[in-house]
């Protein structure tokens, strides 16, 4: 009898075991499931916005919400690729673009001129956020935009690109234009924002970096800024990244950022970082533009992800 209970017991044991490593390795793959960063979505509408005087024209990839009302403004979010400046497209925030648009606002995928592009230097890069913004504010009642909501974004070398909108005003193609080339609010995904002595790029910019370094360029009354980084990520040390933050605190800017552990750089494109990652970054991102107005209702990143995905393997 006793021998009997002993070995149900270890059966019982044995079974609860097997379904918790099951289990783990299901939770397992869905964290670091990946798929490409469009998740199959195409822009509704393309638009070209600046047309250099070397290279191809400039283009604006917009995605616009459906059932958008025909005669209110709506917010507009838009994104910067990232690169280092070297290269990049508009796909990479596709998948971004139509998360924000499935709550409500416009947003916009902007190509910028790059060194495989159009041999430009940062410089060059710098100047066309700036432009791209300028003709979402000025193209506004056409676009069914409001120029007063605007947010900027980006990754990498995109997300120094939107910074450099708000911190950087001696580099801009046109600094007489009467268009605010200031965002209202940043979105910011490890961006290159040091580009000092010890900085990323420095080599590249050493002629005028601190024009172009957003972590020389910090003042009051910034517009409020989120920004993500891996603890992992080779461009930018978490010391950095501290002091940045504890500068725009220590100004009295309205500025937060959050720190994944072990993630490395670009690790917020789902084609990177995974499902998990990707979620969880568009949720912390949907949050915080919620609480300043842009969105509203409750958001429901995961599900919308998981049935991105599901759309997409069909």
């Amino acid at each position: 009898m006793i021998k009997n209970l002993t070995y149900n017991i270890f059966l019982i044991k044995l079974f609860i075991a097997l379904i918790s490593i099951f289990t783990l390795k299901n939770v397992s793959a869905q964290e670091i499931i990946k798929a490409p960063w469009t998740l199959g979505y195409k822009p509704d509408k393309t638009i070209i916005y600046s047309t250099p005087a070397q290279g191809s024209p400039l283009k604006l990839d917009i995605f616009f919400p459906e059932g958008r009302p025909p005669k209110q403004p709506l917010p507009v979010i838009v994104f910067f690729f990232g690169g280092g400046w070297n290269s990049g497209n508009t796909e990479q925030f596709y998948g971004f673009s139509k998360y924000f648009a499935s709550r409500g606002i416009t947003a916009v995928s902007a190509q910028y001129r790059t060194k495989k592009s159009h041999s430009a230097t940062p410089k060059e890069s710098v100047k066309d956020g700036k432009t791209a913004i300028r003709y979402l504010r000025d193209h506004a009642e056409e676009l069914g935009i409001n120029p007063n909501k605007l947010i900027a974004g980006g990754g990498s070398a995109g997300g120094h690109v939107a910074a450099c909108a708000v911190m950087c005003p001696k580099i801009d193609a046109t600094p007489n234009s009467l268009t605010s080339r200031i965002p209202n609010t940043l979105v910011l995904y490890n961006p290159v924002y040091d580009n000092g002595p010890e900085g990323y790029g420095h080599d590249r910019v050493k002629a005028y970096w601190k024009a172009i370094s957003p972590m020389h360029n910090i003042r009051p009354n910034l517009p409020p800024t989120i920004i993500f980084f891996g603890t992992k990520d080779i461009h930018v040390p978490v010391s950095t990244i501290n002091a940045f933050q504890n500068k725009m605190e220590q100004t009295g800017n309205d500025s937060e950022t959050h720190f994944y552990k072990n993630q490395k750089h670009g690790f917020f494109h789902i084609s990177k970082g995974g499902q998990k990652m990707f979620a969880d970054v568009l949720s912390k991102t949907d949050t915080f533009l919620t609480r300043l107005g842009y969105l509203k209702g409750k958001e429901n990143v995961k599900e919308w992800t998981i049935q991105s995905i599901k759309k997409l393997n069909k």
